[in-house]
C-alpha cells in the first residue's frame, strides 16, 4: 500500500470515528464520511473498506492493538488480589485515552456501536480476541471460584456496560468542556474499578 492510500484510509477511519461517535453509526453515511475527510469521490469509503460493518471493525482494530500492548504490561507486573484482575480490565482503556490527547472519540464510537445490534457484534468479537483479555478474564474468576457460571456470565456483561458507558460519560463530558467529579483519566479509571469491585463481591441471592 502505497503512503498516500494509507494517509487516505488514516483520514477516513479518523473522521468515521468521529461521525459516528458524535451522531450515531447508522446516521452517518459513507459520503458523508467521505466528506469529512476532505475525499470528493462518493464511493471511497467502500473502495477502501468495504462495509460499514469493516469500517466499524477496521477502527477498533486500530484502538484494540495499543490497549492489548499496555493491559500486556500490567499483567507481565504481576496481578494477585481481585482489584488486580479489574484493573488490567479497567486502566488499559483509560490510559490508551489519556495517551491519545484530547479530544477523543473512541469511547462514545465503541458506546455507540454496543447499542446497535447489528454491530455490537464486531466489537465483542474483536475484544474477546485479545490474548491479554482472555488472562485477565481467567484469573478474575479464579479469585471468585464459587460464583455460579449464569451469575458470571451475567456479571460479565455488566462489566461491559459500565465500562463502555463509564468512560464514554466522561469524554462527551470533556468534549463538551463540562466538569467532571474526576480530575483526570486515573482516577476515571480507580472509580470504575472500585465499582467493578462492589459487582463483582455483590452477594447471590439464591
Amino acid at each position: 500500500m502505497t503512503d498516500r492510500a494509507q494517509a487516505t484510509r488514516e483520514r477516513i477511519l479518523a473522521a468515521a470515528e468521529r461521525l459516528y461517535a458524535e451522531h450515531g453509526v447508522l446516521a452517518v453515511s459513507n459520503r458523508q464520511i467521505g466528506e469529512a475527510a476532505g475525499q470528493g469521490n462518493n464511493t471511497v469509503v467502500g473502495y477502501h473498506f468495504g462495509t460499514r460493518a469493516d469500517v466499524v471493525r477496521a477502527i477498533v482494530r486500530k484502538h484494540t492493538g495499543p490497549i492489548e500492548r499496555l493491559r500486556g504490561g500490567r499483567l507481565d507486573r504481576g496481578c494477585t488480589q481481585l482489584r488486580d484482575w479489574l484493573g488490567c480490565l479497567v486502566h488499559p482503556a483509560t490510559e490508551h485515552l489519556a495517551e491519545l490527547g484530547a479530544p477523543t472519540w473512541f469511547a462514545r464510537f465503541a458506546a455507540q456501536v454496543m447499542t446497535e445490534p447489528s454491530l455490537r457484534a464486531v466489537i465483542v468479537e474483536e475484544t474477546l480476541a485479545s490474548p491479554s483479555l482472555a488472562r485477565t478474564l481467567d484469573g478474575l474468576y479464579r479469585c471468585l471460584p464459587g460464583l455460579p457460571a449464569e451469575v458470571r456470565a451475567e456479571r460479565n456483561d455488566i462489566t461491559r456496560l459500565l465500562l463502555m458507558h463509564g468512560m464514554a460519560g466522561r469524554e462527551r463530558a470533556l468534549a463538551d468542556g463540562a466538569g467532571t467529579p474526576e480530575t483526570g483519566w486515573r482516577d476515571t479509571a480507580t472509580a470504575l474499578t472500585d465499582v467493578l469491585a462492589g459487582l463483582w463481591l455483590a452477594p447471590v441471592t439464591e
